[in-house]
């Protein structure tokens, strides 16, 4: 019987002994949850010389292996996916969070040795990180890498653990200790931005000052791009009750790039100087609503991108360079259109009909004709942007000229195509425009060279149809159709500037772009409402002497641009009654004056309005034949599920021949 039991006992051992074992995943095997093939009593671990290319900078040179992860040596290690990471992170996060990712990654795959034993890294400088990287992460859309995960492969401070970073940290202090004195300034890397580098700076840049910004898409280009808006305010994703809404548009025009660069720096300075404390930011951002559109036109950007690049190739490029392709390339959208002559002419309408007491010059509705031509879906985009929003101002840069123009952009006379034409806000815009020209460094001077045309008596600016005529531009639409002043703002004559010359085009914008930003806070604001206290959604506010009324937003709230002056102000809703108020305006006003409204409700008659111009039901229908609504329709497998792409990162791993690292995957 003993005999027996002991043959079982020794099958028994055999047969566990030659079982196959399971595979330990990353990490299981130092944690103690499986073994590998190889036992502990094979060898013992001993500190060996650190090698690894990409960690070599470490405030150390001993290591050992197996490491926290479970790579058994050096080769091991460098195949993994999570040295390929740590490898091109840098160019991932464009820069951000470098090189702090680096080492404290390398610190797990090759911790230090003391005595033949290991020492983890320190559980609060991977909190640290993770609290100041996550957004970056986010912002391209990839996971928090496992191995990087603070609680399970890091150690407390009471454990004896290692800083990864406590050299870096020291060489920053040096640096910082040899500069002079002065407030902590934002740094921005002055080079261009593709389109995928553009959406990226712009998520990691919401991501990092949430609690004042996001970011949004408004559409897609003819090509499928995104056309991706920013917003800063303090409280974003939603309209605040007397707070005022302005855009900035740039790259419009494909081949004028500048714009679009100068709003990407701007939407990292407000970022990160909000941030530092500066007040003159944080009051700009406190009390407005700030839409940043960097691209309007990012499928003619790829196209004048890859011509100027084709240009620094002596084999393809001629003598004129970037300078002849940003004058050609690129300038309209995919389609071949002109972005800044395909929204609706609705100035001819205005012209035909300003005789007529009983028509309306503001809302004036979309034709259906329109439709009945090519639209742009990145036309229908921003028209459908500008409708949703109560925008009050606007600016739009180009290039080619150095000079700011203004609405009307289409002459009266349409055989003239150089005629003065001035809307009824015609003090407003010249002001408007007054305040980017004399802000920026050279563009009112006289003595500035321009690019051809002279504007020696205006000083910078122009009405847009004095300098040049033409229909369906964005400015007018914007006039006509909704609340919002629209100025054009022409940034210099090199349409893509070398990288060179961004920095300067900085320095001569800044100052520009956010006086801009703070003009909007001219002129009156306030709310229309009953008696019983509730806002009243689309009264109209006039200005006596000024054929151009506004009109309330959701909650009743209005704003009106005005110079400085005495204003006889008309509220007025179909269904209430009309109330006038008379306002003076001083001229050190600094912030917009308040005049609110109370209407009583009166009964409604029969209007010959209704009849005759039937004005706000045409204009509450837009796109009546559904042009665009193939461009929202989800792509779905034939289960019913909506396909999820993978992430553009994701090439970097699926081609190098090793397992894909699904662990960065965010909703795996």
């Amino acid at each position: 019987m003993h005999l027996e039991v002991l043959a079982l006992l020794f099958f028994l051992e055999r047969s566990c002994l030659s079982a196959p074992q399971q595979p330990c995943h990353p990490g299981d095997e130092f944690l103690g949850r499986c073994s590998s093939s190889h036992s502990a009593h094979d060898e013992t671990p001993t500190c060996t010389e650190l090698n690894l290319g990409y960690c070599n900078d470490l405030e150390y040179s001993t290591t050992i292996f197996p490491n926290i992860l479970g790579h058994r040596s050096r080769y091991e290690a460098e195949s993994g996916a999570e040295y390929l990471l740590l490898s091109v992170i840098h160019g991932l996060l464009n820069g951000e969070c470098s090189p702090e990712i680096r080492l404290v990654g390398c610190s797990v795959l090759a911790s230090p040795c003391r005595d033949n034993k290991m020492v983890k890294p320190c559980r609060s400088t991977c909190e640290a990180l993770r609290k100041g990287c996550i957004h970056a992460f986010e912002a391209i859309e990839m996971a928090w890498p496992y191995f990087l995960d603070c609680d399970r492969f890091f150690a407390g401070n009471e454990e004896g653990c290692f800083d990864p970073l406590a050299g870096l940290k020291a060489r920053q202090e040096v640096a910082l200790s040899s500069l002079s004195p002065e407030e902590p300034s934002t740094i921005i890397q002055f080079t261009y931005a593709s389109n995928a580098q553009m959406y990226s700076l712009l998520k990691r840049t919401a991501a990092k000052c949430s609690h004042i910004s996001h970011v949004y898409s408004i559409g897609r280009s003819t090509e499928g791009r995104d056309l991706l808006v920013i917003e800063f305010t303090d409280n974003p994703g939603q309209h605040e009750l007397l707070e005022p809404e302005i855009k900035l548009v740039g790259n419009m025009h494909g081949n004028e790039v500048l714009g679009r660069q100068l709003l990407i720096y701007l939407a990292q300075y407000l970022c990160s100087e909000y941030m530092l404390g500066n007040q003159r930011i944080q009051s700009i951002i406190n009390n407005t609503r700030i839409h940043i559109l960097a691209s309007m036109n990012p499928d003619g950007y790829e196209l004048a991108a890859s011509e100027v690049e084709d240009s620094n190739d002596q084999e393809l490029s001629n003598q004129e360079g970037h300078l002849l392709n940003g004058w050609i390339n690129g300038r309209a959208n995919a389609q071949n259109l002109d972005l800044n002559r395909n929204f609706p002419d609705l100035t001819s309408l205005f012209y035909r009909n300003r005789r007529s007491r009983h028509y309306r010059i503001d809302h004036i509705p979309i034709p259906d004709t329109y439709w009945f031509g090519k639209v742009a879906p990145e036309t229908y985009a921003v028209m459908k942007w500008i409708r949703s929003l109560p925008f009050v101002q606007s600016a739009s840069l180009h290039g080619g000229e150095l000079v700011v123009s203004y609405p009307f952009d289409f002459s009266r006379h349409p055989h003239e195509e150089k005629m003065f034409s001035p809307t009824p806000d015609e003090q407003i815009f010249k002001q408007l425009a007054r305040t980017y020209a004399d802000a920026h460094a050279t563009m009112s001077n006289n003595d500035t060279d321009r690019c051809g045309a002279s504007f020696y008596r205006t000083r910078g600016i122009i009405n847009g149809a004095l300098w040049y005529s033409f229909a369906g531009g964005m400015s007018d639409f914007n006039y006509l159709h909704t609340n919002c002043m629209e100025i054009t703002v022409e940034l210099g004559c090199d349409k893509f500037p070398s990288e060179a010359e961004l920095y300067p085009e900085w320095k001569r914008n800044k100052e520009a772009l956010l006086s801009f930003l703070e003009s909007v806070h001219r002129g009156i604001k306030g709310v229309v409402r009953d008696t019983d206290g509730n806002g009243i959604k689309g009264a109209t506010v006039s200005v006596r002497g000024v054929r151009k009324h506004v009109t309330t937003a959701e909650d009743g709230d209005y704003w009106r641009l005005l110079n400085p002056g005495t204003h006889i102000l008309t509220a007025t809703a179909k269904g209430f009654s009309r109330v006038s108020k008379r306002v003076f305006l001083p001229h050190n006003m600094i912030k917009a004056g308040r005049v609110d409204f109370v209407l009583e409700k009166i009964p409604v008659e029969p209007d010959i309005d209704d009849h005759l111009f039937p004005t706000v039901d045409s204009w509450d229908r837009f796109d009546p034949y559904n042009q665009f609504e193939r461009f929202g329709e989800p792509d779905v497998t034939e289960e019913g599920i909506e396909r999820q792409e993978k992430p553009w990162w994701w090439n970097y791993f699926s081609q190098s021949g090793i397992s894909s690292p699904t662990w960065l995957l965010k909703n795996v």
